[in-house]
């Protein structure tokens, strides 16, 4: 037997809806890879001098 899930007043199907998707923060890159081994497991750090750098979590690689 299967299930179905029914509306508040229990009278019909309860309407289906996406997840929410997660948003980027403006300005955020969305295909940020490591240089060196290509991972996608990156870190966004502030720099010595106020910069932005990058570092790869999975290789330790730094860059800027």
């Amino acid at each position: 037997m299967s299930a179905t899930v029914l509306d508040e007043d229990g009278t019909g199907p309860a309407p289906t809806w996406s997840p929410p998707r997660a948003e980027l923060p403006r300005g955020a890159p969305c295909n940020l890879q490591c240089p060196s081994c290509g991972s996608a497991n990156v870190a966004q750090v502030l720099g010595d001098n106020g910069g932005v750098s990058y570092v790869c979590t999975a290789c330790g690689h730094i860059w800027s």
